[in-house]
């Protein structure tokens, strides 16, 4: 049983899924029960908990292609700018203030925006790649440039749509359930295969490793990083579809504004290293619904907007030192000498 119970701990998404269940747990103390409530209005759920989800969809999609960044020894802060970027051509698109020949299709708008992002995310593996330039400073200029990019494609307005075809992508339900948790659902599958039944995933972790070593033994290290900066750049455009679709238009300003941070917060609770090496989806997308549930639940609480990032940062640090094997060392170092000093 103990043996069983130390493997347990010992797994990656265990400590990011009892901080998970502690805070829904805290949730459900404060509110009197009444954050678990559900209901089912024509046909469909809603409740906090289906909030979470459908509002942390975007952070899940951000984490996923995050948490490959970051096993690689990257790094990607222009996700939120890509997000930007997708909206912005979609919304264009479906308006048709762009390519007007397509007639506001939504399958093209999606498909274009996509592509946006893939290339937005193969312009930064390129970078650090090929160019060799190191990746907070390459995927910066995106970051510092997408928004820009966006503002041209809008003419520095907010662009609104008034399609239900595009709003389905944010507010669609399929059996009762949001449509983002089907895409989230696919895309996490679908990466989670790939690394795992395919040699993909060990030429990362060994990319994140030690590139000279793995570029010695065979691995085409360029091409890994320049493979994985396209998926993170493919999974913020689709972020960047839910959110514009949430919103039924593009905001450049605000669209993603800082989520690469949350991104990268949630791949660090999940227990990624951030030096590169071995990485767990499951458990960035845990540390994903961590974040999403702290922002609700301070939301939730009545506490002021102002206050809300502070509350949320502070929470955050006691979570990472609850899993940090140092600091939990010295605490219990500490107790055993006290222990010790009493009994004499």
């Amino acid at each position: 049983m103990n043996s069983r119970l130390k493997k347990l701990t010992r797994c990656q998404s265990f400590w990011p899924l009892m901080v998970l269940l502690a805070i829904l747990l805290v949730n459900g103390v404060v509110s009197g029960g009444a954050f678990f409530q559900m209901r089912i209005v024509d046909g469909h759920l809603y409740g906090r908990l289906i909030d979470i989800l459908r509002n942390g969809s975007k952070l899940m999609l951000l984490a996923t292609g995050m948490t490959m960044v970051l096993a690689t020894g990257g790094t990607d802060i222009s996700v939120g700018s890509v997000m930007a970027i997708s909206g912005a051509i979609a919304c264009s698109v479906v308006d048709g203030r762009i390519l007007s020949s397509l007639g506001g299709s939504v399958t093209a708008a999606v498909l274009i925006a996509v592509l946006a992002g893939i290339l937005c995310g193969a312009w930064n593996g390129l970078l650090v790649s090929k160019i060799k330039i190191q990746p907070i400073v390459a995927t910066m200029i995106l970051m510092v440039a997408g928004r820009g990019i966006a503002q041209l494609i809008t003419d520095g307005k907010i662009v609104t749509v008034n399609s239900d075809a595009y709003y389905f992508i944010n507010g669609g339900y399929i059996l009762g359930l949001p449509f983002p948790l089907f895409i989230v659902g696919f895309f996490v599958l679908l990466i989670m295969l790939f690394t795992k039944k395919t040699a993909f995933g060990l030429f990362v972790e060994s990319t994140g490793c030690n590139s000279v070593s793995s570029r010695f033994a065979g691995i085409n290290v360029d091409r890994v990083k320049l493979v994985i900066y396209t998926f993170c750049g493919a999974m913020a455009a689709i972020a960047g579809l839910i959110e514009s679709a949430g919103i039924k238009g593009a905001d450049c300003n605000n669209a993603g504004l800082m989520i690469e941070m949350d991104a990268i917060l949630a791949v660090a609770i999940g227990g990624t290293s951030l030096a590169g090496g071995r990485f767990s989806i499951p458990a960035s997308i845990v540390g994903a619904l961590i974040i999403q549930s702290i922002t609700t639940s301070v939301y939730a609480m009545g506490v002021a907007p102002e206050v809300t990032q502070v509350v949320k940062a502070l929470i955050v640090v006691a979570i990472c030192l609850a899993q940090s094997k140092k600091f939990k060392a010295a605490v219990a170092a500490r107790l055993t000498s006290r222990k010790a000093v009493s009994a004499a």
